[in-house]
């Protein structure tokens, strides 16, 4: 099955276009983070969802941990989708299903090492979805997205054939190396951003080179 794509760090309504016309089924809004490329406001996030075609997803990234916050941000960016980038340290999963019905949930975990694999499994029932990515929480400056790297795939493709829950791909994708990702992990789907950018600006060339990797049979 080919993957769904996932744009990230889309920054404007033209790139939100551009990438829906590639066939995007997912945009990736990139809110305060500690780290990273393509943050955008609040207020620039809401208009992109407001202006986003039914049938394609809108991931707000948010990098709050309680879920008080995150309830907040939902509320005002009204995004379909929450990625939740770093670990809930206050409140559950079942506060954000109680106070945001139909609202989908995706976890990130950040590869390390096998226990990467223990974590997405914890993590699985009470989400839609798993990202996999290549941040580091560990950092003095947490890493939580946006990194350029990738990570070992071996473990990826250990926690798609353990998960019973969709799994997103993401870290250091580009059009160079995603058929051999497609191949190792075997995702739900594909998550890029810098991997398709130019001085940080969306490329369509990178991203028509980066479709057509995906679209091969």
């Amino acid at each position: 099955m080919k993957p769904r794509v996932k744009i990230c760090c889309i920054s404007s309504l033209g790139e939100a276009a551009l990438a829906v016309n590639y066939g995007a089924s997912a945009l990736g809004l990139v809110s305060v983070m500690p780290s990273g490329p393509g943050v955008i406001s609040d207020d620039s996030a809401r208009e992109i969802v407001a202006h986003t075609p039914p049938a394609v997803a809108s991931f707000l990234l948010t990098s709050r941990q309680t879920s008080v916050g995150i309830i907040e941000h939902q509320g005002f960016v009204r995004a379909n989708t929450l990625q939740i980038v770093d670990a809930l340290t206050h409140g559950t999963y079942q506060d954000l299903r109680d106070a945001l019905p139909g609202i989908a949930l995706v976890q990130v975990v950040h590869v390390q090492d096998e226990s990467s694999i223990d974590e997405a499994l914890k993590i699985a029932p009470d989400v839609d979805a798993i990202l996999l990515d290549s941040g580091n929480q560990r950092l003095a400056v947490k890493e939580l997205g946006g990194t350029g790297r990738t990570h070992d795939w071996t473990i990826s493709r250990k926690v798609v054939g353990q998960v019973n829950k969709p799994v997103f791909l993401a870290g250091g994708l580009k059009p160079e190396n995603v058929r051999e990702a497609i191949e190792c992990v075997q995702p739900f789907g594909l998550d890029i951003c810098s991997g398709v950018r130019t001085n940080g600006k969306l490329d369509e060339r990178k991203l028509a080179a980066f479709f057509e990797q995906v679209n091969k049979t």
